[in-house]
């Protein structure tokens, strides 16, 4: 079995080295990148990178705008280093369609662990099998692909796994930091906003089905599929 590739992309030769020895030792391949020119090379040749970690401060072209460049074709997952650790940079890298915002100094273990998770979630792994369907939306995880009435729609990562726990929880009143936990998959202490964004996009996608996100005010959200009328 062929091994998942991830790139690791930083400046720092020492950094990068770092985060290479921890994912080698779980059995990753791993490619690395001293710059944002010399990723994108490295991304647009080697076509089956699983997924990119990202430093944000990097000479020649930063983090955004190579993160901002692969999400013009790619839906692979990122997880973006900083050592600003401000917010505005967070919620910039989530409006990119980042996956996770990890700022530096961090405990490596932490990392893989949170690579291991989204590569689950991503469909690499058992957890990513099966279909799950509620009101003519039809979320396919092995494929990564969600129907609504039959008609393919195109979602981000985020959003994918969002309304994926969404259908997974029909009914269920699910707060913000409930939703951070098992989307973002880890402890969010910052503004809650990013949830507010992906869910307004989210139902803008989705079209009339949009209205099954029922906002919970002062809370989060809830999906609800109303009961159909007897016939």
């Amino acid at each position: 079995m062929n091994k998942i590739k991830i790139l690791v992309v930083d400046d720092e030769s020492r950094m990068r080295k770092l985060v290479k020895d921890f994912l080698m030792r779980q059995g990753y391949a791993v490619l690395e990148a001293g710059d944002g020119e010399e990723a994108l090379d490295l991304f647009y040749r080697e076509r089956d990178i699983a997924l990119i970690i990202l430093d944000v401060m990097m000479p020649r072209i930063n983090g955004f705008e190579v993160c901002r460049e692969i999400r013009e074709t790619s839906k692979v997952p990122v997880i973006m280093l900083t050592a600003k650790g401000e917010e505005s940079d967070e919620l910039n890298g989530f409006e990119l369609g980042v996956d996770e915002y990890i700022s530096k100094p961090f405990s490596p273990k932490i990392l893989v662990a949170r690579v291991g998770a989204i590569l689950r979630r991503s469909g690499m792994g058992a957890d990513g099998e099966g279909k799950i369907s509620r009101g003519g939306i039809v979320v396919d995880r092995k494929a990564r692909i969600v129907t609504v009435d039959g008609t393919a729609v195109e979602l981000s990562f985020k959003e994918f796994e969002l309304l994926n726990y969404f259908l997974e929880n029909e009914g269920i009143a699910l707060s913000r930091e409930n939703i951070l936990n098992h989307v973002w998959n880890y402890d969010y202490f910052g503004d809650a906003r990013t949830i507010d964004t992906h869910v307004k996009k989210l139902r803008a996608k989705i079209g009339p089905k949009g209205e099954y996100i029922k906002t919970i005010w002062g809370m989060g959200y809830k999906f609800e599929v109303p009961d159909q009328p007897a016939g």
